[in-house]
């Protein structure tokens, strides 16, 4: 019985926990077999230990020229979608205008609409107006993917914040440029931040959308994905490892700058 009554109380937890192991459990598997030596070209089974990945972790050719063009995009993509998505936002949530409520109800589309009707109609829209596709047609066809993930973002943010601060500011004399760099940009801050590291992951590892706009252009997950058909590099999983190390490094450089602001407010 008091093995139960433990197992009671500690459900959540257990639950919780069995959860997130089955979460990074292919991050694992991918970390493990990034240090193996396969001896044919796929590297599926476990044969001996080996650094020689880790030593060269660009000895495939092209791989890390399609992993800096994806980074590139990465990059671009999150700087257009986050400014366009918080003004979006802003406009949604503080003003009113005709069509608000069915801009707000579109906005949501992208999210829901399947990744391959979006790649085809962006592909139909490239074509019908004569475009070159490459990476100017995989940098707008990610913009207009991440946008709505970014107001998304931000919206929830700016309906939660207080107006009586800016209404404060005014009357401390701010004008409204000092109110916005110093009020509501930093409260607003937070959304804005997780709207634009939503928009880095899911530009840098989309494939569908850049499958469709690409044309000869190569992009990482596209050089995985055709790696996959001849073999797969060891070099893949030395590169998937280091971008897990990497998000969970801002994961908890984010926790602790959290925690340090708490405990300074308390």
């Amino acid at each position: 019985m008091p093995f139960v009554n433990w197992l009671k109380r500690q459900l959540v937890v257990i639950a919780g926990i069995l959860t997130l192991a089955y979460l990074l459990l292919p991050n694992v598997i991918v970390t493990v077999f990034s240090f193996n030596r396969p001896k044919g070209r796929f590297n599926y089974e476990w044969q001996h230990f080996s650094l020689d990945a880790w030593k060269q972790p660009c000895g495939v050719a092209d791989m890390c020229g399609s992993l800096s063009l994806s980074l590139q995009i990465a990059v671009w993509a999150t700087v257009g979608a986050t400014i366009l998505g918080t003004m979006i936002a802003f406009a949604l949530v503080r003003y009113r205008f005709r069509a608000r409520g069915a801009v707000n109800s579109l906005i949501f589309l992208p999210m829901a609409m399947p990744e391959v009707v979006m790649a085809a109609s962006l592909l139909t829209l490239f074509l019908n107006m004569g475009a070159q596709l490459g990476v100017m047609t995989i940098l707008i066809a990610h913009i207009m993917f991440c946008l709505s993930f970014v107001v998304t973002a931000v919206k929830a943010r700016v309906m939660s914040m207080d107006p009586r601060l800016e209404e404060a500011a005014r009357d401390l004399y701010a004008g409204p440029v000092q109110t916005f760099l110093r009020v509501t940009l930093p409260i607003a801050a937070p959304g804005i931040a997780a709207g634009a590291l939503l928009s880095f992951a899911l530009s840098f590892d989309d494939f569908i959308i850049t499958n469709f706009n690409a044309g000869s252009t190569v992009t990482f997950p596209m050089f995985v994905w055709g790696s996959a058909q001849r073999g797969t590099p060891v070099q893949i999983n030395v590169i998937g490892t280091a971008m897990f190390l990497v998000a969970v490094l801002i994961t908890l450089f984010s926790m602790l700058v959290s925690n340090r602001r708490n405990k300074q407010k308390a």
